[in-house]
């Protein structure tokens, strides 16, 4: 049984397409060695005329996403043997939850690419679907709540572009791409600048096209963020109340700021979600969406004969 669990994922762009060949690159030689590398098992016990058809196969309940990795990672094998590149027929799109045994895509072509392949594209699939199989449980913890999860910096270096489509897939929301999108002024900016007011001019004066997050712990820190000019308030590591007490602070002076967005970090999990969301904010962060999330099993079955 299969269900759409994200259905706006059809205009989604995807991860960018020159990190995921990288990515791909830098795989394939870890585990062939330098290119064109070799498969010592595969290449000694498979002609490679031979061709076969392979299943790309749920073997645990979840939501896939990496698939779009699936034909790079079969066209740079292709291209490293010299042989035609296997075609895939896709059953389910990235964005779907799928049951044990659940087939997510048929893979025709040369069987040594197929092999050769294996490892690689179930390495980073997996791992994808394991991140949005997460989020996944937060959207539905945040369900009518009006709050969403957001992700974090905290990916795994290299899969940063993946790992934040794989969010996307399982219905969260991707914060900034890195430290070039978004300004976020942190305790250390502050003690570096003087103060939180010098901090957020000095960001606007250097780079006026970004939008400006300032991290605040405690409600009274909400005020001098929203004088110096804030979009955007990360309230970090507060309990239930002290959030409550922030938002209600902050969501005071919007008739003259306008909307300030408010996120909560630090300290969040699935069982207090909804209190968090209660409060009135408008994201939670859960930086274990990337750095902590399980893999979703997957496997690739070869047809016999």
């Amino acid at each position: 049984m299969t269900t759409s669990t994200n259905p706006c994922l059809p205009g989604d762009p995807g991860p960018d397409p020159a990190a995921v060949a990288r990515v791909v690159a830098a795989a394939l030689d870890e585990d062939l060695g330098p290119a064109p590398g070799r498969d010592v098992t595969t290449q000694a016990t498979v002609a490679g005329a031979v061709v076969g058809t392979a299943d790309l196969a749920a073997r645990a309940d979840g939501v896939v996403a990496g698939l779009v990795v699936v034909p790079e990672v079969l066209a740079q094998v292709a291209a490293r043997l010299g042989l035609p590149t296997p075609t895939t027929a896709w059953l389910v799109p990235d964005g779907t939850t799928v049951g044990a045994g659940d087939v997510v895509g048929r893979l025709t072509g040369p069987v040594q690419v197929l092999l050769v392949a294996e490892r690689t594209l179930l390495n980073l699939v997996s791992r994808a679907s394991g991140v949005a199989t997460h989020t996944h449980r937060w959207t539905r913890a945040l369900a009518g709540t009006g709050a969403r999860v957001l992700d974090t910096r905290k990916t795994t270096p290299g899969l940063r572009a993946l790992e934040k489509y794989a969010v996307r897939c399982g219905g969260g929301t991707n914060k900034r791409m890195g430290l070039h999108d978004v300004a976020m002024v942190k305790d250390n900016h502050v003690v570096a600048a003087g103060s939180v007011a010098a901090a957020v001019a000095a960001v606007r004066a250097a780079f006026p096209d970004v939008p400006v997050q300032v991290e605040v712990d405690r409600p009274e820190q909400a005020d001098e963020a929203l004088d110096a000019g804030a979009d955007f308030l990360l309230l970090d590591n507060m309990d239930d109340a002290t959030l409550r007490a922030t938002v209600d602070r902050v969501r005071a002076r919007e008739p003259q700021t306008g909307h300030v967005d408010l996120e909560a970090t630090g300290s969040l999990t699935l069982d207090r979600a909804a209190a968090v969301a209660a409060t009135g904010v408008d994201y939670l962060s859960v930086g274990a969406l990337t750095h902590s999330s399980p893999i979703l099993d997957l496997g690739l079955d070869l047809h016999a004969g």
